[in-house]
């Protein structure tokens, strides 16, 4: 399995830390996450039949025409690379955009595709000299932030389409810039557009996401995942959030806020970074040493280790979280 942020369980481990002692800032997951509500005692007793208020309440939230529910994105992720397989009968060459959520590339190549990782800036020239069947990109791009016009994503969906093949967006940070997104569209061939309850509701533990696709795709998806995919207090807690069009409100201004509060924080340290409200990154040159230094402090960050080596950072929870994030940093600036 590859390793992802948010495993604190190892991190207490290997440096014999308990995990009540550890500010956790290894995923971009929302710190303060929907007050979800108790679902109805039939959502633990019945089998959990298809929700079609949560499939309009995530129709209504995304814009979108329609969306499959799926056990978070990573069910998807790991279903399309099959689902291509079994269309073509034959492997896809397929572009992975790089740096990227590394689910997408080892999925592809898991499931026997010829991937090749592209920088985002070579996306285009890529994509329109080569013959490649499938191209995945996160938007905005998880760990860099880096975004992708959607006249961009629009233009190469009609290259990919004329060949038979499929553009898909990642769109599981979208939720801080509904500009940018394309889930509106996702209905025309060739477009696959993956939406995400875990990161901006900050319910990664409900594992709950959407897919929007051609009608037939998505029917051809569904049948591959199976009945009963999403639970009942899953169904229920999602459509609550969906809705609350008050708390998505008041949310996305304190996390722009926040996000903003973190670019200057480590700004102050010499630190350019990139990212999204809920994250930042950066390529850093001692970023094992980094990575190292903060858990001292009982820090958790997201090191990535492939490439020159980079770090991503999350929100922390509280003012609490602020100033121990703020001592860590003073002490990294200090070194030597």
């Amino acid at each position: 399995m590859l390793e992802h942020g948010g495993n604190l369980n190892d991190a207490a481990r290997h440096y014999g830390r308990p995990r009540t002692d550890w500010l956790d800032l290894s995923t971009g997951i929302n710190p303060r996450p929907y007050p979800a509500p108790a679902p109805s005692a039939d959502a633990w007793h019945r089998l959990p039949e298809t929700s079609h208020a949560l499939e309009q309440a995530a129709c209504d939230y995304y814009r979108a025409p329609r969306l499959l529910a799926v056990a978070g994105t990573q069910a998807a992720i790991q279903a399309l690379p099959q689902l291509r397989l079994q269309q073509d009968g034959r492997p896809a060459e397929v572009i992975v955009a790089a740096p990227i959520y590394a689910e997408h590339a080892h999925c592809w190549r898991r499931a026997g595709h010829a991937v090749r990782e592209v920088p985002y800036d070579g996306l285009d020239t890529a994509l329109r000299e080569g013959r490649c069947q499938v191209l995945v990109l996160c938007n905005p791009n998880n760990p860099t932030g880096a975004t992708v016009a959607p006249e961009t994503l629009l233009r190469w969906t009609a290259i990919l389409a004329a060949r038979g093949g499929w553009l898909v967006v990642d769109e599981a940070f979208g939720d801080t810039s509904h500009g940018d997104s394309v889930a509106a569209l996702s209905d025309q061939p060739g477009l696959i557009v993956l939406r995400s309850v875990g990161k901006f509701f900050g319910l990664a533990g409900l594992r709950l996401g959407f897919v929007g696709a051609a009608p037939a795709l998505l029917e051809t998806l569904a049948d591959w995942l199976g009945p009963w995919s999403i639970s009942g207090p899953a169904q229920q807690i999602g459509t609550a959030a969906l809705r609350d069009r008050h708390w998505q409100a008041a949310t996305l201004q304190t996390l722009l806020s926040e996000g903003q509060r973190l670019h200057v924080l480590l700004a102050r340290h010499g630190i350019q970074a990139s990212g999204t409200p809920l994250f930042q990154w950066w390529p850093e040159r001692e970023a094992a040493a980094f990575h190292a230094a903060m858990a001292c402090e009982g820090v958790w960050v997201r090191l990535f280790t492939r490439g020159a080596g980079g770090i991503r950072l999350g929100l922390p929870p509280d003012e609490a979280g602020w100033s121990r994030l703020q001592h860590a940093l003073n002490t990294w600036s200090q070194r030597g």
